[in-house]
């Protein structure tokens, strides 16, 4: 088994440039002896959880004691590393989702996906929170005519079996296709409702919050090892650290790629994944303006996906036609202190080749970096309770794809956690629910992926 922890020094992404006064922060000098609840992870899953448990708690009752251990900085992993997308899928892997385990559960987790977009926007503009949260349109744009077809198939499909999300997206075909989302060699589109956001922002103005209201956060803390006291006690979980133990009676585990090595059963079943990122500049550009966020996908598994901002510079991540053949380069790989040659120069020209009027644009790429997102074996988070381990929880796995599924999930781990409510009765959609068979079945299909030569394209 691969140990996965943060690398103490990983890259500088964009969204980082300008770290919050809580980046390194500690709220105390000294690690608590016991915490009420420990969150392990200061990123958007840790930070939401933790802001949904101060929700939950009941009017005059005590606040449980909270702490939050953050290995590196505060959203220091792949939060502050992403592409800025808050896009819902609701035609494309819920497809497969509705061919695997029928149309009503794969319907449930498009219409949990679409809600953040709203929630989001509706969150942001009550807390006042400066993220440049942006309600916009996805287009979806297919270079490839066969993998159109197969994905209007399946978006059909999804429509004839009742699925209401997915009528939210409109097809573009094939003569519109490159007029319509001005991308050169389209060949189909789709669109629907989306939005973009600074997730580093986010993140950090949930920390200040919560830590304003008594949570301690402890950055530079990286969590090694999960052990159960002797003899018991009410604190039923011992969090050994590189700077002491904390007894806790909650653990929840919001450490996404890193979650295998300090919850060893989940090894295989969320395996750390590198992707690459990167900001365009464009001065004085008199190219057309986006105003839409893209994925310009060239078939199954190759694709890109990029945002404009309001700085006039775009966000643009994907690049993996320079990398997906080579495995060891970015499967199972947790360390994101170099981005990979070939992806650094993928980027150059890049508006230029594929967007119509960016001919003479002169956009150049400003920087490259790269993330490390935990993908689970299935393709869904894994959610809930730990099986067979009483007092631990879950929130982690998102495929890098965890920005529309993870504040309202966490609102679901909160129920759990302070109401002690089941699963079932959280409205979390059910196939995120974690569990033995879900563990299980990714562990075999880590051991039948590390049998192949190369990667199934």
């Amino acid at each position: 088994m691969v140990p996965h922890v943060p690398v103490a020094n990983g890259m500088l992404p964009f969204w980082r440039t300008d770290p919050h006064p809580l980046d390194n922060h500690r709220s105390t000098k000294t690690l608590p002896e016991h915490s009420d609840i420990v969150i392990i992870g200061a990123g958007y899953a840790g930070s939401s959880v933790a802001h949904h448990i101060l929700q939950q708690a009941k009017p005059g009752s005590p606040a449980p004691s909270i702490t939050i251990l953050e290995a590196r900085q505060a959203c220091s992993g792949a939060t502050a590393r992403n592409g800025g997308h808050m896009k819902p899928d609701i035609y494309n892997f819920i497809a497969t989702l509705a061919a695997e385990h029928g149309v009503d559960a794969a319907a449930e987790v498009a219409a949990f996906e679409a809600k953040h977009v709203r929630a989001f926007k509706d969150f942001v503009e009550k807390e006042g929170i400066d993220c440049d949260y942006t309600v916009t349109k996805a287009v979806d744009v297919q270079l490839d005519e066969d993998h159109f077809e197969k994905l209007k198939d399946g978006h059909n499909r999804l429509i004839a079996g009742g699925s209401k999300p997915t009528t939210g997206a409109r097809i573009i075909e094939s003569e519109d296709a490159e007029s319509f989302s001005g991308v050169k060699g389209a060949v189909g589109c789709f669109t629907y409702d989306t939005a973009h956001i600074w997730a580093y922002k986010f993140v950090l103005h949930l920390l200040e919050k919560v830590v304003s209201q008594g949570i301690n956060l402890q950055t530079r803390t990286p969590v090694t090892k999960i052990t159960e006291p002797t003899p018991p006690s009410s604190y039923r979980w011992k969090v050994e650290t590189s700077r002491g133990t904390i007894a806790a009676k909650v653990i929840v585990f919001a450490t996404n790629a890193y979650t295998s090595s300090i919850a060893p059963q989940y090894n295989g079943s969320i395996v750390p994944v590198r992707g690459t990122c990167s900001r365009i500049v464009t001065p004085g550009s008199t190219a057309p303006p986006l105003t839409n966020t893209y994925t310009l996908r060239w078939n199954g598994w190759n694709y890109d996906y990029l945002i404009p901002r309001g700085d006039g510079s775009i966000i643009v991540g994907g690049a993996r036609s320079t990398f997906f053949h080579d495995e060891k380069n970015w499967y199972n790989i947790s360390d994101d202190s170099h981005v990979l040659e070939p992806a650094v120069r993928y980027f150059d020209g890049y508006m230029q080749r594929n967007f119509m009027g960016w001919e003479d644009s002169h956009a150049y790429t400003d920087r490259v970096w790269t993330g490390i997102m935990g993908y689970s074996s299935d393709g869904l988070p894994h959610v809930g309770q730990v099986p067979g381990h009483d007092g631990q929880y879950i929130l982690a796995g998102f495929t890098g794809h965890g920005m529309p599924q993870i504040f309202l999930a966490a609102e679901g781990i909160a129920k759990m956690v302070v109401e002690g409510m089941n699963f079932e009765d959280t409205g979390l959609p059910r196939l995120f629910k974690t569990t033995s068979t879900r563990i299980e079945m990714g562990q075999s299909k880590m051991l039948e992926k590390s049998l192949q030569d190369t990667p199934k394209l």
